[in-house]
């Protein structure tokens, strides 16, 4: 019998010693590997430069299970984490806090995507741009408006705008201006093929007369399917050097971007924006153009219009004339469905 006990002491041991490795795995693994989101969907949290230890934790706190969020303040003040901060965005979702906290103790960030949108002025771009980054709005906006700064990419404070097209960027949220800045020209030219250049160059425009006309054809129209024949309407006056007389051009110049007539006494304001007082295109863009509005000026249709106005229907679309006498009556229609609606 007490060989049988010995027997079976030496086989019980073994079994604990496994047991608790397991259990001890598993509590590791619960600990630190199992998913760190409360919900498990991949959150973000981003850290500023004014973040401090505790404004960190509050990021975290909502976004994690209960047991994580416990981990990580464990982590941070062994690792001594709240003198060595990293601002960026950080993902909080099916990671475990080991690796979640490695990656922002260590400031290896999540991208963020950066969306430009079609917007009309700078200010109005780095409003854009400050509500999606880090970066000083006030700061962005000197440099875009500094003549030093826009050489450095070639353009002048009223072409800047032009390099920026419409898409959706995949940036890091604490990205600095100067590495910014070097990213929008570098996806500029992305955009700007040997196909594109070669069009515009056919047409005897330079991709920046290019976007300073679609930005027109986009102040003009929301139906891409016209685009290309108001595009093809400007190019033609520009070709027997006629005025644009650019009804957008004028809004700009005055400010008046919500403005549903253009009355006489605008197009004697003295702006080179103005197109009814000053020939050729204006001395930059007046908004971010389309891409649809730079595809429908480089591939323009060839027509024989060299006028329109908004169709009396107020669909967004317009009617064409070859000659003044029908562009009038064209006109004495708008003003008309103007009239009757007590638009001024």
């Amino acid at each position: 019998m007490r060989k049988t006990k010995r027997k079976s002491s030496k086989r019980t041991l073994p079994r604990i010693l496994t047991a608790l490795f397991v259990i001890g795995a598993i509590a590791v693994y619960f600990l630190f590997f199992s998913a760190m989101s409360r919900d498990g969907e991949k959150k973000y949290i981003v850290i500023d430069e004014n973040d401090n230890i505790d404004s960190v934790y509050s990021k975290v706190k909502p976004l994690a299970t209960k047991t994580s969020y416990w981990v990580f303040r464990q982590m941070a003040a062994y690792s001594n984490y709240k003198d060595h901060i990293c601002t960026g965005r950080y993902a909080i979702g099916t990671a475990g806090v080991l690796r979640t906290f490695r990656h922002i103790s260590h400031g290896q960030q999540s991208p963020a995507d950066l969306t430009i949108k079609s917007v009309r002025t700078l200010r109005d771009l780095t409003n854009n741009i400050g509500d999606q980054l880090m970066l000083s709005r006030i700061e962005l906006l000197n440099r875009l408006s500094s003549k030093e700064e826009c050489a450095k990419y070639g353009y002048t404070p009223e072409t800047i705008i032009a390099m920026f097209v419409p898409n959706t960027y995949e940036v890091y949220w604490d990205i600095s201006i100067d590495k910014f800045l070097e990213k929008m020209d570098k996806e500029s030219k992305k955009f700007w093929t040997f196909e594109r250049r070669q069009k515009a160059k056919e047409d005897k425009l330079s991709p920046v007369e290019v976007m300073t006309l679609a930005s027109i054809v986009d102040e003009e129209t929301d139906n891409e399917k016209e685009m290309p024949l108001i595009a093809g309407m400007y190019i033609n006056r520009l070709h027997i050097d006629m005025p644009l007389q650019a009804d957008p051009t004028v809004k700009f110049a005055t400010k008046n971007f919500e403005a549903h007539r253009i009355y006489h006494k605008w197009l004697d304001y003295d702006s080179p924006y103005n197109t009814y007082k000053y020939h050729g295109l204006p001395p930059g863009p007046i908004r971010i153009p389309s891409i649809a509005a730079i595809d429908a000026v480089l591939n323009y249709v060839h027509h024989d219009y060299i006028y329109m106005c908004a169709k009396e229907d107020f669909s967004g679309t317009h009617n064409f004339a070859k000659t003044y006498e029908e562009h009038q009556e064209n006109a004495a229609k708008y003003a008309k469905a103007l009239n009757e609606r007590g638009i001024k």
